[in-house]
C-alpha cells in the first residue's frame, strides 16, 4: 500500500519527488497511458528529436521505490516521457528492463542493498509496453533509515545529454578493454546488441598509420549486453575470422574514406556476409537482423581507422537518419579516447618490457637467484619504478641491487633504467657500494634539474636503492642502502631477521641532509638466504612496517634448502602481497653457495724483493695439485709474478695473493696497500715500465682493479 510521506521526510524518494515540479510540463500524462496515448507519445518523441526546443524537455526526472525483494512500493513517473512504462506498485522492477539487461541490473541492485554504497548515473534502457525503449540515466540509492530498500532515480536522456554523459563515461579509463566496453554500453541505447572490434595493432598499443587499405586484423574488444551467445559467435578477446575482418574493413574504408554503412535486414546481412561461418561469427541472433557499422576514425591526413563499432537491432525498428547522425557523433567524439588508451597500452608494454628486462636471469656457480615482479595493476595502470638486478662481477663476486624509483610511467621507467645501468657499470668497474650510491645520488639530483633534467612534471627525488655484494670466498656480504628497507637474512640454522642497517635518506636528498653512505658487512655462510624487496611487499595499512618485515622474515625462514628457489619466491609473494595491491611488489631471493674450500688458496707475503719468487713457487705447487695444463700453469705463474712485482715496486705493506678455481677458468688476485690506479699505456720498444700490465692484458681474458678499505686488489681471469 502506497503511503503519503510527511513534508519533513528526507528520504531519497521524497527528495527526488519534490524536484519533479521543476521539470514536468503542465498537463503531464498519466502513468497508465493506453495505446492511443502511447502512439501520441511516440509522435511527440519523434518531434522532439527533430525540434531542439522539444528536445530540451526530454530531461525529465522520476523516482521508484523498491523493497528488499526489488518490488515497486512507490512510483513517481508521471512525466509524459515515461508514458508506456509498466511501473505499477506491487510488480517487480525488472519488468521495466529489456530481458538481456535483467541479470546485470539485478546484480547492481543487490550490491547497493548489501553494501549501502550508491550506484550513480548508469546509462540504462527501459522497456515500454509497445516494445519501444527509453534511454535513461539511472542512479540506485539506498533508502534512508528507518526505511529499507532502494530508491531508483531516473532521468530521461535528451539527445545532447546522452551524448555528453556517454562521452564522459567513456573517458574515465585508460584501459583499452574498459574504454571499448564503455563505448559499447553507450551504443546500446540505439539497438539490441552493441559490439566494438578494434584493430589488433590498437589492442596491443602499436601504431596503425602505415597499414595498407583493407589489411586489418580485428579483435573483439567489447560486447553488450552480457548473455549466453550462439555457438561460433565472436565474444570479447577473440579474433574475428579473416573473411569477417576483410569485409568490415572494405565496408568502412571504401574509397579510402571511412564511412558508416547500414545493412537493414537479415536477408541483406546474409547476402553481404556470404559465408555461413562469417554469419555465425558476426550476427548475434535471429532477432537482431539489421546492423549499423560505424568506423572509429582518428582524424589525420589520411584518417586512421582504429576499428569498427557495430549496433544491431530488429528489422521492424530500422535506423533513422537522425539516429545514424547521433551514432556517428558519439563514435567520433570518443575515438580519441580509444587512441589515448592505445598510447597508454603502448607505454605500459614498453615499461613492463624494460622492467622484465632488468630482472635477473640466472645465478651462477656460487649463488642461486630467483625473483618475482608483480605490477600493482597489470592490465591498465602505468607500471611503477620498482627494479631488481643481479649480475656476476668480473672479480668473482655477485652484485645484488634493488631499487624503488618514485612515480609511474615512462618517466619512472627512464630513470629506473638509467640508475640500473649506471649501478651495473660502476660496480663492474670496481667501485664499492657506498661509492656507487654517491654517484646515483648525484644522478637523481641532475635529473631533477630544471635545465637539464626531466622537466615534464616528473621528479625522482626520494628514490631508494640498496646494493649488496657477495664474496663467495670469504662468505661475506657488503651492503649500502639509500633509504631502502633492510634486507632479510636467513642463516643456515633457520634464524631469520632484517639486517641492522642504519637509516639513510633516499637518493637526491637536500644537501643539508646528505651524509656519507654507510657500509655494512655481514657473514653469509653457505646455505644462507638473503631477501631483498620493495615496500609494496610488506606495506599494509592494517599493520606496521616492522610487523610487515617480520612477516616476510617468517615466510622466508620456511624455505627449505631443497626447495626450488623460484617456486619459493612466488609462494612468499602470494602469501604476503596485500589483497588490494596498491604498489608494485618485487622480491629477490639469493641462496649463498660460495666456493668449495679446496677451490681457493690465499697467501700473505711481505713486500720484499723475494716476494715474486715465493709467489711463483707456491702457485706452481698448487696448480700441479689442481692438475692444471702445463701451458696454463706457465701463464698463471708468469702473471702472478708480474702482478706481485708491481705491488712490491709501487706499494707498501703486506701483499695478498689469492687463486680461485671456478668453472672453466682461474681467477688470480693480488692485493696491496697502494692507492695508485694501474693503467695500461702504449709504450716504446725499449720502455721497461708497464710491462707487467701488458703481460696481464695478453695472458688473460679480462682484468681489472677493485678498491678496498686498505688499498686495492688487481684481479685477472685466465681461461683453462
Amino acid at each position: 500500500m502506497d503511503s503519503t510521506p510527511s513534508p519533513s521526510s528526507s528520504s531519497a524518494f521524497d527528495l527526488v519527488s519534490r524536484a519533479l515540479g521543476r521539470y514536468i510540463p503542465r498537463g503531464g500524462a498519466a502513468p497508465d497511458a493506453g495505446p492511443a496515448d502511447a502512439r501520441a507519445d511516440r509522435t511527440r518523441r519523434r518531434r522532439g528529436a527533430e525540434d531542439p526546443a522539444a528536445g530540451r524537455q526530454e530531461q525529465i526526472l522520476g523516482a521508484v521505490n523498491l523493497d528488499r525483494d526489488l518490488i515497486i512500493t512507490r512510483c513517481n513517473l508521471d512525466a509524459p516521457v515515461f508514458a508506456g512504462l509498466d511501473a505499477v506498485v506491487g510488480k517487480p522492477f525488472v519488468n521495466l528492463l529489456p530481458h538481456g539487461d535483467v541479470p546485470t541490473v539485478t546484480r547492481r541492485l543487490r550490491q547497493v542493498l548489501e553494501t549501502g554504497e550508491a550506484h550513480v548515473a548508469r546509462i540504462q534502457r527501459l522497456r515500454r509496453a509497445d516494445g519501444s525503449e527509453l534511454v535513461v540515466s539511472m542512479s540506485i540509492l539506498p533508502a534512508a533509515a528507518p526505511e529499507e530498500g532502494l530508491t531508483v532515480s531516473l532521468i530521461a536522456m535528451a539527445r545532447r545529454l546522452h551524448l555528453y554523459a556517454a562521452e564522459t563515461a567513456i573517458g574515465t579509463s585508460l584501459d583499452i578493454g574498459e574504454t571499448a566496453q564503455s563505448l559499447a554500453e553507450s551504443l546500446l541505447a540505439w539497438g539490441d546488441v552493441a559490439a566494438v572490434d578494434l584493430d589488433f595493432a590498437v589492442w596491443t598499443g602499436e601504431g596503425v598509420t602505415g597499414q595498407a587499405k583493407g589489411r586489418i586484423r580485428l579483435r573483439r574488444a567489447a560486447l553488450v549486453p552480457d548473455r549466453a551467445w550462439p555457438e561460433g559467435y565472436v565474444t570479447p578477446g577473440e579474433d574475428l575470422p579473416g573473411d569477417a575482418s576483410r569485409l568490415l574493413a572494405q565496408a568502412v574504408l571504401r574509397d579510402d574514406a571511412p564511412q558508416t554503412i547500414v545493412i537493414p535486414d537479415r536477408e541483406a546481412v546474409e547476402r553481404v556476409l556470404g559465408s555461413p561461418r562469417v554469419v555465425r561469427a558476426l550476427v548475434p541472433g535471429d532477432r537482431s537482423a539489421g546492423v549499423a557499422c560505424i568506423p572509429l576514425v582518428l582524424d589525420g591526413a589520411p584518417p586512421v581507422v582504429l576499428g569498427v563499432a557495430e549496433v544491431w537491432r530488429r528489422a521492424d525498428f530500422p535506423f533513422r537518419d537522425n539516429e545514424l547522425l547521433d551514432l556517428q557523433e558519439l563514435v567520433a567524439r570518443t575515438a580519441h579516447h580509444v587512441d589515448l588508451a592505445r598510447q597508454h597500452q603502448r607505454e605500459h608494454t614498453q615499461v613492463l618490457a624494460l622492467q622484465r628486462r632488468l630482472l635477473p636471469r640466472t645465478g651462477g656457480d656460487t649463488i642461486e637467484i630467483a625473483s618475482v615482479y608483480q605490477p600493482a595493476t597489470p592490465d591498465s595502470a602505468g607500471v611503477g619504478g620498482d627494479w631488481v638486478n643481479s649480475f656476476p662481477l668480473p672479480d668473482g663476486r655477485t652484485a645484488l641491487v634493488v631499487g624503488d624509483v618514485v612515480g609511474h610511467g615512462l618517466g619512472a621507467a627512464a630513470t629506473m633504467g638509467q640508475l640500473s645501468m649506471e649501478a651495473r657499470a660502476l660496480l663492474s668497474a670496481g667501485l664499492a657500494p657506498d661509492e656507487v650510491l654517491e654517484h646515483l645520488d648525484e644522478t637523481v639530483s641532475l635529473l631533477d634539474d630544471a635545465d637539464t633534467g626531466l622537466t615534464a612534471g616528473y621528479s625522482a627525488l626520494g628514490s631508494t636503492c640498496c646494493i649488496a655484494l657477495y664474496d663467495p670466498v670469504s662468505h661475506r656480504v657488503t651492503l649500502s642502502s639509500a633509504g631502502h628497507l633492510p634486507p632479510v637474512l636467513v642463516s643456515p640454522d633457520g634464524r631469520a631477521g632484517p639486517l641492522e642497517v642504519r637509516p639513510h635518506p633516499g637518493l637526491g636528498a637536500e644537501f643539508a641532509l646528505r651524509e656519507p653512505f654507510d657500509v655494512h658487512t655481514f657473514g653469509a655462510p653457505p646455505g644462507s638466504l638473503l631477501a631483498l624487496y620493495t615496500d609494496g611487499l610488506v606495506e599494509d595499512p592494517a599493520v606496521s612496517i616492522d610487523e610487515g618485515i617480520g612477516r616476510l622474515a617468517d615466510a622466508v625462514s620456511t624455505v627449505h634448502p631443497w626447495d626450488t628457489l623460484q617456486r619459493a619466491a612466488r609462494h612468499v609473494v602470494s602469501a604476503l602481497a596485500p589483497a588490494r595491491q596498491r604498489d608494485d611488489v618485487t622480491l629477490l631471493l639469493a641462496r649463498m653457495i660460495g666456493y668449495r674450500k679446496g677451490d681457493t688458496a690465499t697467501w700473505r707475503l711481505p713486500a720484499r724483493d723475494d716476494a715474486p719468487a715465493r709467489a711463483r713457487t707456491q702457485v706452481s705447487v698448487l696448480l700441479r695439485q689442481w692438475r692444471t695444463k702445463d701451458d696454463t700453469r706457465d701463464d698463471v705463474v708468469l702473471l702472478v709474478s708480474e702482478l706481485v712485482t708491481n705491488a712490491v715496486r709501487f706499494a707498501t705493506g703486506p701483499i695478498t695473493v689469492r687463486l680461485i678455481r671456478s668453472g672453466h677458468g682461474l681467477l688470480c688476485e693480488v692485493g696491496d696497500t697502494g692507492s695508485g690506479s694501474p693503467r695500461l699505456r702504449r709504450g716504446g720498444l725499449l720502455d721497461d715500465g708497464g710491462r707487467g700490465l701488458h703481460i696481464a692484458h695478453r695472458l688473460t681474458t679480462r682484468w681489472g682493479v677493485r678498491w678496498t678499505d686498505t688499498g686495492k686488489v688487481v684481479w685477472a681471469r685466465v681461461a683453462t
